[in-house]
């Protein structure tokens, strides 16, 4: 009798020495996949995707190559960005700078790739496609690269410009989000088209904001004139505050005139509920790169109630 508390002792601790062993592998590998997603921008590929597949779902588009150049163009752009800002994020973002410098070369590699890819796809939905697939490139130059003559401007590149930088990133997401799926569906441009295109604008001008707030002390140094920056976290807090909710009554309008249907209307008003909930964080969360992740996933509610339960059922 004796014996058998202790025969259960050791396999209570065998078993908490497999389980704890269990949660270790995974705790490691999910890290070694987690790092290469989030470092290299290849989760936002992903999230540019389902954006994709989002509006194709709002406007009623049959399916398409557009998800697929949507989220190479998204890889190709973001990745080169790390490429190019690896010095400034060192202070900010010291991680993200080491793997970025560890695996550059095949980071730049992979980003030609993506977007050769993604160009050659959209020559298939048309010329408007193709120019749309080749216009965030276009666009990134202009942002991060110093193109402006020494002494012509006080700026060098569009980045520096408040308000102008993330209007811009905005644009380069949401246009090419928007009129890909469009093109390829050979689809006319209609309220409705608008009503989406202006909501994601207004929410991925948030997300850049959110994102500018964690890069606050990089960005000084860099001469780049970010709200954060420029108005302090609590002003920017309150601004994005204002924006969101001026993209809820877009949303609010547009379901009024029945541009919308009840569905949509719920899942886009969630989606900004989940973006008003990441931007009353700011100043407050002690880690501001997992709250700029967070909200570059706000328009993943949406995808889960218009998109998922179609493709499920």
């Amino acid at each position: 009798m004796a014996s058998k508390p202790q025969n259960w002792s050791n396999v209570g601790n065998r078993t908490g020495s497999a389980n704890s062993g269990v949660l270790r592998w995974l705790h490691t590998y999910s890290a070694w996949l987690w790092r290469p997603l989030v470092y290299s921008s290849a989760y936002l590929a992903l999230v540019a995707t389902a954006e994709v597949l989002l509006v194709g779902t709002l406007l009623s588009l049959p399916l398409s190559p557009a998800p697929v150049v949507g989220g190479l163009v998204t890889f190709a752009i973001y990745a080169n960005d790390r490429l190019v800002d690896v010095d400034t994020d060192a202070a900010s973002n010291p991680r993200r700078a080491a793997f970025v410098r560890r695996h550059g070369r095949t980071m730049y590699t992979l980003a030609a790739v993506a977007y050769g890819f993604a160009v050659a796809i959209s020559a298939l939905g048309g010329p408007v496609a193709f120019a749309l697939a080749v216009f965030p490139g276009a666009v990134w130059v202009l942002y991060a690269v110093d193109w402006v003559p020494t002494g012509r401007l006080h700026f060098a590149r569009l980045k520096e410009i408040l308000v102008v930088n993330s209007a811009l990133v905005a644009a380069a997401w949401s246009l090419p989000v928007v009129f890909v799926p469009l093109a390829f569906g050979d689809a006319p441009v209609t309220t409705t088209v608008g009503v989406v295109l202006v909501y994601l604008f207004l929410a991925t001008f948030v997300n850049t904001e959110i994102a500018n707030v964690g890069d606050v002390e990089s960005d000084r140094q860099s001469d780049v004139a970010t709200m954060p920056v420029v108005f302090g976290i609590k002003r920017t807090r309150w601004a994005l505050y204002g924006v969101t909710l001026l993209a809820g009554a877009v949303v609010t309008a547009a379901a009024a005139g029945d541009y919308l249907t009840t569905t949509a209307t719920v899942a886009l008003s969630v989606g900004l509920l989940a973006l008003l909930a990441v931007v009353s964080r700011l100043g407050r969360a002690d880690d501001d790169q997992r709250l700029a992740i967070a909200a570059e996933c706000t328009r993943l509610p949406a995808f889960a109630i218009l998109v998922l339960p179609p493709l499920v059922g």
